[in-house]
């Protein structure tokens, strides 16, 4: 699990605790010979993690819209490798394509949006990634609640909630990734 990809904010205006995870998460990813694949820019939580990461032997890969990139949030001096895509889908997709691991740290919409769509990859086959939730402060309690309720209202599978980790340390994700069991839990052809 060489490269991981990191999902979180990119506020600047958060609980220091969630910037504390996050630098550590990035810490333990480089300690344990793991690069980041990010968002590309030096904000929030996402630049906190990816900095770590660079400061314990890993290497920064940033993944960037030009339409971002463009209004001056790109960090390519940081990278060791720096993508530009044309907009949010490709975004997604070159993360997905060049990571080996998926990390949803605190977030917003877009973050949400991503972790998501994670899952439902995974859900179908696509991919036989770990996905983890940090979940910093009880964040995702309440996202777990409802990812719950969707299960018990036979909206989803029980077998659904297999196919991601909620994390409550960054110790935890960690040890979740180097020990993935990569037995294959997808889409089994019935709704």
């Amino acid at each position: 699990m060489n490269n991981v990809c990191v999902f979180a904010s990119s506020s600047d205006n958060l609980d220091g605790n969630f910037y504390a995870d996050a630098a550590k998460l990035g810490e333990l990813m480089g300690k344990n010979g793991m690069n980041i694949v990010y968002g590309g820019s030096r904000l929030g939580m996402m630049y906190a993690c990816a900095s770590a990461v660079k400061a314990n032997g890993g290497k920064i890969i940033g993944v960037m819209p030009h339409r971002l990139y463009d209004m001056g949030y790109g960090n390519p001096e940081d990278c060791d490798d720096f993508i530009l895509t044309s907009g949010m889908r490709e975004r997604k997709a070159k993360m997905d394509e060049i990571s080996d691991a998926v990390v949803a740290l605190a977030g917003g919409f877009g973050t949400l949006e991503e972790i998501s769509e994670m899952i439902v990859q995974k859900q179908l086959g696509y991919n036989n990634k770990p996905i983890v939730l940090l979940n910093t402060n009880g964040f995702y309690d309440n996202l777990v609640k409802f990812f719950e309720t969707i299960m018990v209202n036979k909206f989803a599978k029980q077998e659904t909630g297999n196919l991601y980790k909620i994390a409550n340390t960054p110790d935890e994700v960690v040890n979740y990734i180097l020990n993935y069991n990569s037995k294959i839990q997808s889409f089994s052809g019935k709704f």
